[in-house]
């Protein structure tokens, strides 16, 4: 059997050389090179094409999100799993609808790693089981939320993304060159139309539907 060329990204080399030494383990599983910035990842990616990535999400001089959307635009068979720190649901959600085969916290297993592994690589998609229930509901609801959010008007959908990103109602009225009360007027229209009944509420639903991203 091919062995599965796995390229590992992630900003920590301790945690670089740990992942490594449990993939190098895995029957089948070869590593091809690692990365610690999202550029090197991106260089390293295109000169030699790997089966498989294992990508964390926060690095510097590109993230781990932008890694991702290069690797969905120009190298579709390539299969991506995020492992991170980051258990949220929205990260998951998030990496999910940017291409990612599967998403892993740092925290599992070595076996659990290793099935995520061989989950992708028959073209499944693999969530940890400390995320998926929720992060599946979520992520099915924001298919139907992403629909809701055609329906506003290009001014609704710019006060809600000022809003998510925390801007004050009179920020975002000096912003847009409004008043506080049409800004107020706004803010009821989208919790009403949206169902949603708190600024919370407002931020979580710009994040499902990627309005914003997350830091």
């Amino acid at each position: 059997m091919k062995a599965i060329r796995t390229l590992i990204a992630d900003d920590h080399a301790l945690v670089r050389a740990g992942i490594r030494a449990l993939v190098e383990k895995l029957e089948g599983v070869t590593v091809v090179a690692e990365a610690g910035k999202g550029s090197e990842a991106v260089k390293l990616i295109s000169e030699l094409k790997p089966d498989l990535i294992l990508l964390d999400i926060t690095m510097p001089d590109g993230s781990g999100f932008d890694v991702l959307q290069h690797v969905s635009k120009h190298f579709a068979e390539t299969r991506v799993i995020v492992l991170t720190v980051h258990e949220a649901g929205e990260y998951a959600i998030r990496a999910l609808r940017e291409g990612a085969a599967g998403f892993l916290p740092k925290s599992a297993a070595s076996t659990e790693l290793e099935h995520a592994i061989h989950t992708v690589m028959r073209g499944e998609v693999y969530i940890s089981p400390e995320t998926s229930r929720k992060t599946l509901l979520e992520y099915g609801k924001g298919v139907t939320k992403r629909d809701q959010l055609a329906t506003l008007s290009p001014r609704q959908r710019e006060v809600l993304r000022l809003i998510a990103e925390g801007r004050t109602t009179k920020q975002i009225a000096q912003m847009l060159e409004i008043s506080v009360k049409t800004v107020e007027t706004h803010r009821a229209q989208l919790m009403e139309r949206l169902d949603i009944h708190d600024v919370a509420g407002l931020v979580r639903y710009a994040i499902i539907v990627g309005l914003i991203e997350v830091e």
